[in-house]
């Protein structure tokens, strides 16, 4: 169950007109934030990002399922699953029973998937999967999106970002 903060901040989103990648990152950022104060841990970090999603769907964020090709038919099948529980009213309360034993399950993975150097290796990853023109595309959006204070903050921490790779 999602905190109501994170709710509450996804709905923000969605009335300042953002997109459903942008209201279902609230709650991939919680989940992180789970893994990283050890409630419990993640395989991976995409399994983490993975449980942020399907919480989003479930939520009722419309961020419809991947399409065929994507990724595999189980995936596919769960995002479809999350996505319609997403539309329908609110029904049953979740079985205690098999949170418990979900719980139970990520208990025992690992916390460093949720780490600053881990999330920066798979967005590296994700990216590189992207075609430079779409690249492009998102980082000239970034740009028109922000304002000068944080154009200012950007250019501050990708400089400093440069200076740490040139003495690496």
């Amino acid at each position: 169950m999602p905190d109501k903060e994170t709710i509450k901040r996804a709905r923000k989103d969605r009335k300042e007109g953002k997109s459903a990648s942008t209201q279902a990152g609230e709650f991939v950022r919680e989940e992180i934030d789970h893994v990283r104060k050890g409630k419990h841990g993640a395989r991976s970090t995409k399994q983490a990002i993975a449980i942020g999603l399907s919480k989003a769907r479930r939520a009722g964020v419309d961020l419809p399922p991947p399409e065929k090709g994507q990724t595999s038919e189980r995936t596919r099948k769960s995002a479809k699953s999350a996505y319609e529980s997403g539309r329908r009213k609110p029904g049953r309360k979740p079985s205690a029973k098999r949170s418990r034993a979900v719980r139970k399950a990520l208990k025992d993975e690992p916390h460093r998937t949720a780490s600053k150097k881990a999330l920066s290796k798979q967005a590296r990853s994700a990216a590189r999967r992207r075609p430079a023109a779409d690249r492009q595309a998102a980082a000239k959006k970034a740009d028109r999106t922000k304002s000068p204070r944080e154009r200012h903050e950007a250019a501050i921490r990708a400089a400093r970002t440069r200076q740490e790779h040139a003495h690496a």
